[in-house]
């Protein structure tokens, strides 16, 4: 499901890894062990080149779930024997999924499949412990949340997204142009992104009202993107990507726009942009 390349993917992956919310990921993992008789198996969708995995393998989300060299180890205190996680990763992009097992084939146990979010009922989610995806669901449909949600509860699957715009972004320095800019791309973010009418900002909510109304126990929390000078690569590309998708169709004057990304670039390597996400964690109550 990642229309993105592998540059960009690896660009944002440190201030992906920055923003996860990791109380939400450690609970996630948690969850993964709690119980015993299951298959610690997460399908992993729109998997890009494997930020999931590596979020949540890294021993910085929790000091007791530790990954070694050649496995990742379940070892929460008090679950029993560590038992090896399961990664079977989802894409659209056979580009990406090759380069998921490239870095990971040796060292975690994968399954790859090439599949499109639309085809529902294709999807390789039997025995799913736990469902997860980062930066997806903000490209999705409502219709697509509440299917893939009713198929989660019906077997009884966890449920962790992190990442999901949610529709804010503060620069520094400011500029006259910005509340206009982010006007114009939350509603470039709303369009059709071949998965339907996005839901964009309003992807948090609807995703904690969609699971709280199947009986799920629903959290959610910021994991905001903090980007400074250490980031200017990733601003630059940033910038670039907003002028771009707010310059036809929302209004804005084509010179204002130009100035404001002018303005934006000579001050990327000085200036400060938060963009605001959320994470989501469903669990079926017990």
């Amino acid at each position: 499901m990642s229309g993105f390349s592998v540059a960009w993917l690896d660009l944002r992956e440190g201030p992906d890894f920055a923003a996860r919310d990791k109380t939400l990921a450690t609970q996630a993992l948690q969850w993964m062990s709690a119980d015993a008789d299951a298959i610690p198996l997460i399908v992993d969708l729109g998997s890009g080149t494997g930020s999931t995995l590596r979020a949540l393998t890294n021993p910085d989300i929790s000091t007791p779930v530790g990954a070694g060299p050649a496995r990742d180890a379940l070892s929460i205190v008090g679950a029993g024997p560590a038992r090896d996680l399961v990664w079977r990763l989802v894409d659209h992009n056979p580009t990406l999924l090759n380069e998921a097992l490239r870095r990971h084939g040796k060292t975690h146990i994968i399954e790859d499949y090439e599949a499109d979010l639309l085809a529902l009922d294709s999807l390789p989610l039997t025995g799913a412990r736990l469902v997860s995806a980062s930066a997806l669901f903000d490209l999705v449909s409502r219709d697509v949340v509440d299917k893939l949600a009713a198929k989660l509860a019906a077997q009884n699957s966890g449920f962790y997204a992190a990442l999901n715009y949610d529709g804010r972004t503060e620069w520094t320095p400011a500029h006259p142009l910005d509340a206009a800019v982010l006007e114009a791309f939350n509603k470039d973010q709303r369009r059709d992104k071949g998965l339907g009418l996005a839901l964009g900002p309003d992807s948090g909510p609807y995703l904690q009202a969609a699971f709280a109304k199947l009986g799920y126990e629903v959290q959610m929390a910021d994991s905001p993107w903090t980007l400074g000078p250490d980031n200017r690569t990733m601003v630059e590309e940033l910038i670039n990507g907003i002028a771009a998708a707010t310059g036809n169709g929302y209004g804005l004057n084509a010179e204002a726009l130009q100035e404001w990304k002018e303005f934006r670039l000579q001050n990327a390597a000085t200036g400060t942009c938060i963009v605001g996400h959320n994470d989501i964690l469903a669990l079926p109550r017990t």
